[in-house]
């Protein structure tokens, strides 16, 4: 049955917000109505902002969610928040429970895969425990649950928390990231086997083995979604690549394959109508460790003491267990391989998801049960979200205007297929019928990849541009890691896809159009940012130029700025907010000297508009600061997924946005004078 939603971390406040002539922000008599200047329309808010919703989390192996999950995880449940990880086989690899590289001390133990899977389930209980509660030996409740699939899950309940789950599935791993290994994840989803079986740990109380078929454990993936009732659904990347020099995935076969038989599972939850509105959060895996530091040392350090603890550094017997109290394999290296200092999302960390028409109407969008949804602000009024027809879209969206005032959104959309060879990703686009009208249907572009065996559909999520002419283009990241783009032509169909090249590309790239009308287009590698710029509008850009811009985290946004535009991205190992102005010479770029914004550090994309900045700080929260004020950080309170999205309008008051882990949208709204503490609130009050 759905969870109850629950709010945590605040008292209930009430705040007043205003429409799109100003705003009105009478809080904990911060501004005064006279300070706030003249409105047209004043609404009633709700209460601030928390942490609101239920996470279920479906990782491939016990320690997954640790490495690449976290500090989100934790921070979810510093929140309060009702939180179930699901682990779809047991981790026992080659049964081995010792430390690589570790102390002489420390004698390799024999072979035997039970024991070293119970183990992995030791740690984890530990440092879940360690997490929600301080005390790692905090005791489970362990006890057998039926599947829908058929077969039996061993479910364990924090005592002191019942509101934390853990769920074992115990299915046979691939025992080899790359390995070609039938009898896996892999074999089962492409049907090079009936079935596969399980491998049930040394102390599970699961003590009957069975197997799944592929449909069979898609529905038993689907019985745990309907049994939790998430509003957000963090799962690993389904089309993570292939390094282009070995042809090798960038991370684990069972990543790739459990979180494809994720989405197939959520696509039938979605189906239901007795169950709440979902979003889905998507995480890199192995990848981060060829990428620079995404978190500060703090936060890297307070993520590895949980993996210190999985991974039973100490090495006391406080568990009693004989299969040992962790997983030794991880305290050779308890940051992994560069995993632990970093946390990245592998979609859905764009910046431009929220669009103002012309008439003054802002439209914010954002994937909700693998439908695109759309809210709309009218007079100072919030309303949606409304579900675009059709399914299968990813999380992330982006947004394009026309001339006339009419809005496109832009997305990857995942086919599932009734064939294993049927898998892909592709770009789609809707766009209004007029301006402030309906979204006609999707129309597809393709992908730029031949196949989902080749590439593993791994493309970026698109970003676009129209010009004045009113004819679209969009850009993409391919498989390669090169840039690649889709031109609308004068009859309305459009060009094959285009090589633009760039090399070792990491991020969505940004497109922005600079004062004199000049198209740019940015992306991040690993060691700075290229650019595509137009000579003159209308014209082909030309590129990639580089910026020499030191190494960023990935996340890049981009907005005009003057006679050029101005970067926003991260410093690696700190998380710190930099900038840098790019305009366009007479035949290259000139890049300004990089500032630093200063004040907390954090993680994940910004977003700015008018004088506020939006991101994610190292607590997890959606913070703020000022452009024009102190280094400081305002937190809110609130987690949420994905990136936050910023529009200034004309009036001169700033609106952003992020869509929270109640998969609900929460706004706040900032005049031109700014505010020293912006507010949060839903933007449609739920109804009582």
């Amino acid at each position: 049955m759905p969870v109850a939603r629950r709010h945590v971390l605040a008292a209930l406040l009430t705040v007043l917000t205003a429409g799109t002539t100003g705003v009105l922000a009478v809080a904990a008599g911060r501004q005064t109505s006279a300070e706030a200047g003249e409105k047209e329309l004043a609404v009633t808010a709700g209460p601030i902002s928390t942490t609101a919703g239920s996470i279920v989390q479906i990782v491939a192996h016990p320690d997954d969610d640790l490495f690449f999950m976290n500090p989100d995880l934790s921070r979810s449940l510093a929140a309060g928040t009702t939180l179930t990880t699901t682990y779809l086989t047991s981790g026992e690899s080659d049964g081995r429970n010792e430390a690589r590289g570790a102390s002489a001390k420390d004698p390799a133990q024999p072979a035997d895969r039970s024991h070293y899977a119970e183990a992995r389930q030791n740690g984890i209980r530990a440092a879940y425990a360690q997490m929600a509660t301080g005390d790692r030996t905090s005791p489970w409740r362990r006890t057998v649950m039926p599947t829908a699939g058929g077969g039996f899950a061993e479910l364990d309940v924090l005592i002191a928390r019942p509101t934390l789950n853990l769920v074992f599935f115990q299915l046979r791993e691939a025992r080899s990231p790359a390995g070609d290994n039938a009898q896996s994840l892999h074999g089962l989803w492409d049907g090079r086997i009936p079935a596969l079986g399980a491998q049930l740990t040394a102390g599970t109380p699961v003590k009957q083995q069975f197997t799944y078929t592929k449909e069979q454990l898609t529905a038993a993936i689907a019985g745990i979604l309907e049994r939790y009732g998430p509003t957000t659904i963090r799962m690993q990347d389904p089309t993570p690549g292939r390094y282009e020099d070995t042809g090798k995935y960038t991370d684990h076969q069972d990543h790739m394959y459990g979180a494809r038989f994720v989405q197939a599972a959520t696509a039938r939850y979605a189906l239901r109508q007795d169950r709440p509105r979902f979003s889905v959060q998507n995480y890199l895996g192995y990848h981060n460790g060829t990428l620079p530091h995404a978190l500060d040392p703090q936060t890297a350090e307070t993520k590895t003491g949980f993996l210190k603890t999985y991974a039973w550094l100490d090495h006391e017997d406080y568990c009693g267990s004989p299969s040992g109290c962790g997983d030794r394999k991880v305290a050779g290296s308890p940051t992994g391989r560069n995993w632990a200092q970093s946390l990245r999302y592998a979609r859905a960390d764009g910046t431009s998801w929220l669009a103002e028409g012309l008439d003054g109407r802002l439209w914010a969008f954002a994937a909700l049960d693998g439908r695109m949804a759309v809210w709309e602000r009218e007079r100072g009024r919030w309303t949606g979200p409304a579900l675009l027809p059709g399914t299968g879209i990813d999380p992330g969206a982006t947004t394009a205007r026309y001339p006339d005032g009419r809005l496109a959104v832009l997305a990857t959309r995942t086919v599932l297929g009734d064939r294993p060879q049927d898998y892909r990703r592709e770009v789609v686009y809707a766009v209004q019928s007029a301006p402030g009208g309906p979204f006609g249907t999707w129309q597809s572009l393709g992908t730029p990849e031949r196949e989902d065996e080749h590439s593993t559909s791994a493309i970026s999520g698109p970003s676009a541009a129209v010009d004045q002419d009113g004819r679209l283009t969009v850009y993409v990241r391919d498989a390669r890691r090169t840039l690649r783009a889709r031109v609308q032509e004068p009859s309305g169909g459009f060009t094959d896809w285009q090589r633009l090249g760039g090399w070792d590309l990491q991020s969505d790239p940004v497109t922005v159009v600079d004062a004199a009308g000049r198209r740019h287009v940015y992306a991040t590698n690993t060691r700075s940012v290229l650019a595509w710029i137009q000579p003159r509008p209308g014209a082909p850009v030309q590129g990639p130029f580089p910026t020499h811009l030191p190494a960023t985290t990935v996340p890049l946004t981009a907005a005009p700025d003057g006679e050029g535009v101005r970067l926003w991205f991260r410093r690696p190992d700190s998380g710190v907010v930099r900038t840098a102005l790019v305009s366009m010479g007479a035949a290259k770029p000139t890049v300004s000297r990089v500032t630093e914004v200063g004040g907390r550090a954090g993680y994940g994309a910004v977003s700015v508009a008018g004088k506020l900045i939006a991101g994610r700080a190292e607590s997890g929260t959606v913070s703020t600061t000022a452009l024009d004020g102190p280094p400081a950080w305002t937190q809110s309170g609130m987690l949420y997924a994905g990136a936050p999205a910023a529009v200034l309008d004309p009036a001169g008051v700033t609106t952003t946005a992020v869509l929270g882990l109640d998969a609900e949208l929460h706004v706040t709204t900032t005049p031109p004078a700014g505010t020293p503490r912006p507010t949060w609130h839903l933007a449609v009050p739920r109804l009582p």
